[in-house]
């Protein structure tokens, strides 16, 4: 006993010794399943577009919790509706109703155009539910109606069945085998696309814009061949809208900036839609609809009063931010190409609204260690794309210091 004493001051010595983003570092990396290859930072809090660490260092994020934190943080009436409903009602389960869900999914409805919506915790499980969606309509034919078309460089999410469409081989490797009736073509390659879309396909998914895939728009072209084929073979067509959507192109859903006449059958969506809390979504037309009966898909937490409370708080404050987060983007997309010209190893810069790819020559693993230097927040992607997903409220004095930071951390390559 004494000995164990003993031991306990001397780790309580150790501990107290220790800053205090060293001790948070060190017991996640004691009890956390180390799934995650984090960055040596322990972050406090948020306010705006800026994020403070446990030393009080500031850094602009432009990155807002991987196109989750749209309105920043700490927004004040995100604050006020999480601290007014969180005294009210929480969590009743979809056994019973609750004011909240109706009311987004009619705002959700109205942006998107679709007629339902079945609310879920996340982008991965809204793509589980879109399997399902796919599968069931399919068996409905018949006829050995199941195949599935994705695209590869795609990326739809780590569960089994998201992670079966998602056309990266280094995501998939150390689960096999995949769900099988899988086919994948390259993106925008209208004859692939036509070779492989028959009458035994049951869906198309396709991101409007890859984003982890490293920040690829679809052509216009594409997504008309995609709905014309699904049209042709009865086949449903599904926009994965889960990093693309809600406002990040400056548009409600990117397909609406790339080719606004052409609807899904199915669309998912997620990140931003309620400010950080988890919340996913399925929007389908009655076609869609159709495949799924009572008792054939649910969710404990999904569409719980707090988060949809939140998500439209989120959906009234983007009215008014769609203009700005297609003129701050233009701008922010401007002043990269024009830092790019001065550095060779810059080979383009890509995306919409405020969906930014910088595709590189080289690594950019580096680059994102500098920029935490220089007080940015970014990310890499696909090992050469560095993604910049900020938050909408950005605007073109955040934008030029972001200019300015980076300019030094290319200077610095």
């Amino acid at each position: 006993m004494v000995e164990t004493g003993v031991e306990q001051v001397v780790v309580d010595q150790v501990n107290e010794q220790m800053t205090k983003a060293e001790s948070v570092i060190a017991l996640e990396r004691e009890c956390v399943l180390g799934n995650y290859s984090r960055y040596p930072m322990v972050l406090e809090r948020g306010k705006g577009c800026y994020l403070y660490d446990t030393d009080g260092r500031r850094y602009l994020d432009l990155i807002s919790g991987i196109g989750v934190n749209a309105l920043g943080h700490a927004h004040p009436r995100v604050v006020r509706a999480i601290r007014e409903q969180s005294t009210r009602l929480i969590h009743c389960s979809n056994l019973y109703y609750h004011e909240y869900q109706g009311k987004l999914a009619k705002k959700l409805i109205d942006a998107s155009g679709l007629d339902r919506v079945f609310f879920c915790n996340s982008g991965t499980e809204a793509v589980e539910g879109a399997v399902k969606i796919m599968r069931s309509h399919g068996n409905g034919i018949g006829n050995g109606k199941l195949e599935m078309v994705s695209l590869n460089n795609s990326f739809h999410g780590r569960t089994m069945g998201a992670l079966a469409l998602t056309g990266q081989p280094k995501y998939q490797k150390d689960f096999a085998p995949m769900l099988e009736g899988v086919r994948f073509i390259d993106a925008n390659n209208l004859e692939q696309l036509e070779a492989v879309v028959s009458d035994k396909t049951a869906g198309i998914i396709i991101e409007g814009i890859q984003g982890e895939g490293g920040v690829y728009p679809m052509t216009a072209a594409f997504l008309e061949k995609a709905r014309e084929l699904a049209d042709k073979h009865n086949a449903l067509l599904v926009f994965d809208a889960i990093q693309c959507g809600v406002g990040r192109t400056g548009t409600y859903f990117s397909h609406q900036a790339i080719a606004p006449h052409v609807k899904p059958d199915v669309m998912v969506t997620a990140k931003p839609l309620s400010c950080g809390l988890p919340l996913g979504v399925v929007m389908v037309n009655e076609r869609a609809a159709a495949a799924i009966r009572p008792g054939m898909h649910g969710t404990t937490f999904g569409g719980g009063a707090l988060t949809t409370r939140v998500a439209l708080e989120f959906m009234e404050i983007l009215v008014d931010l769609l203009p700005q987060i297609t003129r701050v983007g233009e701008y922010f997309r401007q002043e990269l190409r024009e830092l790019g010209r001065k550095h060779s190893f810059v080979q383009e810069v890509r995306g919409m609204g405020l969906m930014i790819g910088v595709q590189l020559a080289i690594p950019g693993k580096d680059m994102v260690l500098e920029g935490m230097k220089h007080g940015l927040l970014f990310n890499c992607t696909h090992d050469t794309v560095l993604r910049f997903l900020p938050p909408y409220i950005l605007t073109e004095k955040e934008v030029d210091k972001a200019i300015s930071g980076l300019r030094k951390v290319f200077r610095s390559i």
